[in-house]
């Protein structure tokens, strides 16, 4: 049998969170990093996008309304990661999380793009990326990615805003 392989165009479409409190949820999403609500069901659930696309992240309260964050040692989501268009973008929402002293988790170099962890209010793990244009990836000598995990500089990130 001839092993399937997924068409290169199929993408990841969206994330759906369960979270304790909608507003507090939002105020994240929405207000911090700047997602817009494209439709609310009462106050137990939103879908928030970018760019207009019908959403990019559902937040609803059905499960775990109040309810306390997920362990951390157990199955489960480990991050969202949103992808910037550009360095710049991501170092205005790097700033804004730094203005609003909003704590980092942590902030890497991997080769193939710079990132920003953190959690959102309910601890689930949250990646801020860009990715550096396809031919910049480091490379092994077989040809595969050589991705690493180095400590980002965050000041010459900020950078782009100068």
């Amino acid at each position: 049998m001839t092993p399937y392989t997924i068409p290169a165009q199929t993408r990841i479409g969206h994330v759906h969170l369960k979270v304790a409190d909608l507003n507090r949820a939002l105020s994240f999403y929405r207000d911090l990093l700047g997602f817009s609500v494209t439709t609310l069901y009462g106050d137990q659930a939103a879908f928030i996008s970018a760019g207009g696309y019908h959403h990019h992240i559902g937040l609803n309260t059905w499960y775990s309304k109040d309810g306390p964050p997920a362990p951390v040692r157990s199955a489960g989501l480990f991050h969202t990661a949103i992808l910037y268009p550009t360095r710049r973008d991501l170092a205005v929402a790097v700033k804004r999380l730094l203005d609003a002293n909003y704590p980092l988790t942590g902030a890497s170099d991997h080769g193939v793009s710079e990132a920003i962890y953190l959690n959102d209010p309910d601890q689930n793990g949250v990646e801020l990326y860009w990715d550096r244009p396809q031919a910049q990836w480091p490379q092994k000598p077989d040809g595969s990615l050589d991705m690493y995990t180095r400590p980002l500089d965050v000041p010459g990130l900020l950078q782009e805003l100068v």
